[in-house]
């Protein structure tokens, strides 16, 4: 039987990749809502897609990427070093990106559409960035 260190590891990697296939995802239902909001009923659906996607999906894996990631901190005994309090930093961005684009996600559903397409595909390239610089961090274990 595995110990718990490598069962939070599993939990981890498979929450986290949910979590960030979310990121990548709803970004590109808000471009295809914004470039198709005239279209009878596809709002609609796009809206139904969108919100299941971010509250079935993404803020479950959030949640357990979160309580998986503590526990591999403090039982690996990283919390001291530096590469860990950069990759808490980026992650704290990447949460805050999680959450505007739940802000973004609202503003859809009561049809305020104040983003166009071009400007959804630029922030969809945002959690690409942090993800490979949160990688990095624990592969290298720079300091």
């Amino acid at each position: 039987m595995p110990d718990l260190f490598f069962i939070m590891k599993i939990v981890h990697l498979v929450s986290l990749i949910s979590w960030m296939a979310g990121l990548f995802y709803l970004p590109r239902l808000l471009v295809y809502h914004a470039d198709n909001k005239n279209i009878p009923n596809l709002p609609g659906v796009f809206k139904t897609m969108q919100r299941k996607l971010y509250m079935m999906i993404m803020q479950p894996a959030q949640i357990l990427t979160y309580i998986s990631g503590m526990y591999l901190a403090y039982e690996g005994m990283f919390l001291t070093d530096g590469w860990m309090h950069t990759k808490i930093l980026f992650v704290f961005f990447l949460s805050v990106y999680h959450f505007y684009l739940n802000f973004i996600r609202k503003c859809f559903n009561n049809d305020n559409i104040r983003y166009s397409g071009l400007r959804l595909r630029i922030i969809n390239e945002i959690p690409t960035a942090l993800l490979i610089i949160i990688v990095t961090l624990v592969i290298l274990k720079p300091f």
